[in-house]
């Protein structure tokens, strides 16, 4: 029986906070920000939309540029700071070969997004993907998960998971979809809320957890007894 598995993106699969901070390093060398700026930068941005950020960017360094030409310089750029955590390809290519099909859902813009699944090699690593903003769905809400498995050609099963990094995003999405979820930690502690089925540390350990999953029995269909009556007979 074929598995889905629906990655989140966005510190699951890639290090977007390590892109982050290499970004918030270039951006306040290029507008020539206090030494502290870019430790701001990283603190300020604790989630959100991004929109809000640049216009509060904008307003704390007083920069001539408009929030919306910051976003959209971030966006080009940051694309090309995003890496894989190690092993993520070779990891992603044994869960496909022992048969699950691999989708990312991912919350953000279209652009921004998809740039990071071409430019990391992610593409050709998966079965497909459902960004948010193309979508017109974000994250926890279950219908994106269902979307994600229609564009991938079947529906969502007992069987499948969703695997992330937050749990208000991935784990709450995957239990309004009734999937199983598994939480990557990073290392922190579990906050609140209902937990996740599993939990890794990391993407390494979380394949390893999906890989040793016993597949759900499916239900068989008992032949009817030679000596039983047709049905609808008396």
């Amino acid at each position: 029986m074929t598995r889905l598995a629906l990655f989140d993106l966005d510190d699951t699969l890639t290090d977007l906070s390590g892109a982050f901070s290499r970004w918030a390093a270039e951006f306040s060398a290029r507008y020539r920000l206090a030494e502290d700026a870019a430790a701001w930068l990283v603190s300020a941005r604790s989630g959100g939309p991004l929109d809000r950020f640049f216009a509060e960017v904008r307003q704390r360094f007083d920069l001539a540029e408009p929030g919306e030409r910051l976003w959209a310089s971030y966006r080009a750029r940051i694309p090309q700071l995003v890496q894989l955590y190690p092993g993520v390809l070779d990891d992603l290519g044994t869960l496909r070969a022992a048969g699950w099909r691999i989708g990312i859902v991912t919350n953000g813009m279209r652009d921004n997004q998809l740039a990071k699944i071409h430019r990391t090699g992610l593409a050709n690593a998966i079965d497909g993907y459902c960004i948010s903003a193309a979508a017109g769905l974000r994250k926890p809400d279950p219908r994106l998960f269902r979307l994600a498995a229609r564009n991938r050609g079947t529906t969502l099963a007992p069987g499948d998971w969703v695997i992330g990094d937050s749990p208000g995003l991935d784990i709450a999405g995957g239990h309004n979809a009734r999937l199983r979820t598994l939480w990557i930690s990073h290392g922190r502690p579990w906050p609140q809320g209902q937990p996740p089925h599993r939990l890794a540390t990391s993407l390494r350990e979380a394949v390893q957890i999906l890989s040793e999953e016993p597949a759900p029995r499916a239900t068989a269909i008992r032949p009817p007894r030679p000596d039983a009556a047709p049905s609808g007979t008396d």
